[in-house]
């Protein structure tokens, strides 16, 4: 199974722990985004995962690219250029102390790459899915073109394309992200949400939900994803619900809807470690059980499991394998040694 990301990869800046920005001098760095954290993760899953972005000429950018390969991802069509690769600094929260994220990616390199860069025709060569975000054509108009381009060639090449979309308010506005998302559906076969994006992006909203409140009555996503479905003809669509107890403690979940029938995964309760990348770890699990798994319900108690888990593990990336995700679904989540 061959696979292809396409987005921004930044260096993550952080205090170790949960200690606040600059409580102590220290910051660690490592790197994280949300196309780049899905390769990581179909990688460890076995797939074929390349990821494309640009990341500027020098040693920040290259050790970036090795990352991305110490995990095996295919960084081949990685272009080079630009002055700077993005950064964004991350305070992470604890009990009733929200965690915190700065951005600083104004003008990185991928925010000003041109279609030269990519050659998507080779790019996608062979390949049988490709996903992005709805970070990446916010990041630049000319990137929201670039991504166009890449899907229409896609879907003249059949490969199937799944897309989070991931409303980020630092970004841009509710305004703007409705245009542009709005002429990108038409390319989407899987559409990934979590409880706020649809009503961010196209107004569409849970019924009996509040977000604010972190109180989720599971059946009124079934009416969110049926309205999705009906105003851009997705062949699924998938829902993360996530219950905020605390910043530190959050009841986790999923929904898949598809051939007119939702499926919910059973509910993890998880004592957040990180919670950044948990939304790219459920896009990854998801992709892997829609191409693996024939009936649904397990689809989506893959994903739910995998996006679990890697609220577990420090930083971006999901270091979790098939049979550990496989594993969670069994058992209680006890976290027994496994021997």
């Amino acid at each position: 199974m061959k696979v292809v990301t396409f987005g921004e990869i930044m260096l993550r800046l952080a205090p170790f722990g949960n200690l606040r920005f600059f409580q102590e001098s220290a910051l660690e760095a490592t790197f994280g985004g949300g196309e780049a954290n899905v390769a990581v993760s179909l990688s460890f899953f076995g797939y074929d995962a390349a990821f494309v972005t640009k990341v500027p000429d020098n040693a920040i950018g290259q050790a970036a690219i090795s990352e991305l390969r110490k995990h095996g991802v295919n960084t081949t069509y990685i272009a080079k250029g630009g002055d700077r690769l993005g950064i964004y600094y991350l305070e992470k929260g604890m009990s009733v102390r929200a965690s915190n994220v700065i951005y600083d990616r104004a003008n990185s390199s991928i925010s000003k790459a041109s279609e030269k860069d990519f050659n998507w025709h080779q790019i996608f060569d062979n390949v049988n899915w490709f996903h992005f975000t709805g970070i990446t054509p916010a990041l630049s108009d000319d990137l929201a073109n670039i991504l166009i381009l890449a899907l229409k060639i896609a879907k003249e090449k059949g490969i199937k394309v799944s897309c989070d979309l991931n409303y980020r308010k630092k970004l841009w506005s509710t305004e703007k992200a409705k245009k542009v998302m709005s002429k990108l559906m038409q390319y989407v076969d899987v559409l990934i949400a979590n409880e706020e994006d649809a009503e961010k992006v196209f107004g569409i909203k849970a019924k009996n939900a509040d977000i604010s409140k972190g109180k989720i009555e599971r059946e009124s996503f079934v009416d969110v994803a049926k309205q999705l479905v009906e105003k851009f003809n997705f062949e699924a669509v998938a829902i993360s619900l996530r219950e905020s107890i605390s910043a530190s403690l959050n009841n986790w979940g999923g929904m898949l809807y598809v051939k007119d029938k939702a499926y919910f995964s059973k509910t993890h309760n998880i004592n957040i470690l990180d919670r950044v990348g948990g939304g790219d770890s459920f896009c990854a699990g998801l992709i892997y059980g829609l191409n693996e798994f024939k009936d649904y319900q397990e689809v989506i108690e893959f994903a739910a499991a995998a996006s679990a888990l890697k609220q577990t593990i420090e930083g971006d990336f999901n270091l979790t394998t098939v049979d550990e995700v496989k594993t969670l679904i069994k058992t209680d989540g006890s976290g027994r040694i496994q021997r």
